[in-house]
């Protein structure tokens, strides 16, 4: 298995907690035996009433254990409001993720996919795409949009874009890092037939490579890449 040192200096941006991991696992994994930094970038925290504050202190706990597993190096948390991020004003999001980029630096980019369910997943595309306009030499050399079980696979056909991938990283051996990362977040772990059990994502890491002629894959769509 060929490494990923073209990827380089590497960020992955992440509407929630847990969505790097189950998009991106494998393949952060990867990254980091490779030796490219890493960023993983979570966009929202979730705030009172909906999320209590001993579950937010929970999920931090959770994340910083799964980040180092899949040997994240560093994480940033931008805090804007979970499930709410439609309250946020267009230009705060869209200079939040510019500042992120510009922080960062990255050359290769990992993203939500705009058709998922979850709104605050299709802001933060729109928000991403945005702050990684090629309007200079430092912009993003490659974009990838990542599916993420139980919103990437809710789309109305016909209606909401669908996915449909077109680029596959074998992560056939970094599969067990990437559901040990995701059992760190035993918030959200659920009992199968549930999509984010551990057998389903399992399931889908195996058609996804089978679909290859590869033992496991994580797949993404290009959104853009400058050779």
């Amino acid at each position: 298995m060929d490494d990923l040192r073209y990827m380089g200096n590497t960020l992955v941006i992440a509407p929630h907690a847990d969505d790097e991991i189950l998009g991106c696992g494998g393949t952060l994994s990867r990254l980091a035996a490779a030796g490219c930094p890493t960023t993983v970038a979570i966009v929202t925290k979730g705030t009172a009433p909906q999320f209590s504050e001993k579950l937010v202190s929970q999920i931090y706990a959770e994340t910083k254990a799964a980040h180092h597993l899949v040997g994240v190096g560093k994480t940033i948390y931008l805090d804007l409001p979970a499930a709410a991020l439609d309250t946020v004003p267009a230009a705060q999001l869209n200079a939040a993720l510019a500042g992120l980029m510009q922080d960062v630096a990255p050359e290769t980019v990992f993203v939500p996919f705009v058709g998922d369910i979850h709104m605050d997943h299709q802001l933060t595309f729109l928000a991403a795409l945005v702050a990684s306009r090629p309007r200079h030499l430092g912009a993003p050399r490659r974009i990838y949009a990542y599916e993420t079980l139980s919103e990437t696979n809710w789309y109305a056909p016909g209606i909401t874009p669908a996915f449909i991938p077109n680029v596959f990283v074998d992560i056939s051996k970094t599969l067990e890092t990437k559901l040990d990362a995701f059992r760190c977040f035993a918030s959200q772990v659920r009992e199968f037939p549930d999509e984010r059990s551990i057998e389903a994502i399992r399931a889908l890491a195996i058609m996804r490579g089978a679909s290859m002629y590869l033992g496991a894959a994580e797949a993404y769509m290009l959104v853009r890449q400058i050779d």
